[in-house]
């Protein structure tokens, strides 16, 4: 499993997340119509900025009880020792019409999660316990609701989807209150610099737009100056 230096996460963590999705449109075209969210998500708590960690990936169902015959093994374990930290859960709901009609998150999941590396939730379920949810933990989910129903952790640690994005055990996360992206862990270590040169190159063409006089002209002027930047 992949793991970056930690200065690299913190670096990550200066910029948005549609400017990593600009970037990885350069260092890693093949990927531009797909790896990010393309579903609203709800941000509980967008003044928390960028949070960037690893996967720990989950399945979920909460319309009905469990079959206690087929429980998985320890998912909280898994949370704590599965891989590289800070961690990101990435919960898939697998009920779906009725996804989000019980929710695994709130105070008491929060602060575990919290206390066991975890950043926050991104998933296509419901949260719950708004005012009561740790101290810094973030959660961007499908809605918000207010039971736990018959939630119950399906499976863990394998490949889930998520708002359109498909998440793998281990993958990188970036994401803020505009919604989330994997970070291909081969370029990693190339966003920083794609996502600067695209500033010096928008930074060109915003600069001409607010002058006095800005016409089509001066437009086209600044789009070829732009197209000289590398």
């Amino acid at each position: 499993m992949s793991e970056h230096p930690a200065e690299l996460l913190e670096q990550l963590r200066t910029i948005d997340t549609p400017t990593v999705c600009n970037a990885l449109e350069s260092c890693a075209s093949h990927r531009r119509g797909f790896g990010y969210t393309v579903e609203p998500l709800v941000c509980t708590r967008p003044e928390l900025g960028v949070m960037v960690g690893y996967a720990r990936t989950a399945t979920i169902r909460a319309q009905h009880p469990a079959d206690r015959r087929n429980q998985p093994g320890d998912y909280y374990d898994y949370i704590d020792n599965g891989g590289p930290k800070p961690s990101v859960s990435i919960i898939q709901d697998l009920d779906g019409e009725s996804r989000g009609y019980g929710s695994f998150w709130g105070e008491v999941n929060s602060n575990i999660h919290k206390g066991l590396g975890c950043l926050g939730v991104i998933t296509d379920g419901s949260v719950r316990d708004l005012p009561d949810v740790a101290e810094g933990f973030q959660m961007m989910a499908d809605r918000i609701g207010p039971s736990h129903a018959f939630v119950h952790v399906v499976s863990f640690g394998g490949v889930v989807s998520v708002c359109g994005m498909q998440v793998a055990d281990g993958d990188l996360i970036h994401a803020d209150q505009h919604g989330a992206v994997v970070i291909p862990h081969d370029v990693a270590d190339k966003v920083m610099d794609a996502a600067a040169a695209i500033a010096r190159r928008e930074g060109v063409i915003i600069k001409a737009a607010q002058q006095p006089g800005f016409n089509i002209e001066k437009l086209r002027e600044a789009q070829g100056n732009a197209a000289e930047i590398h």
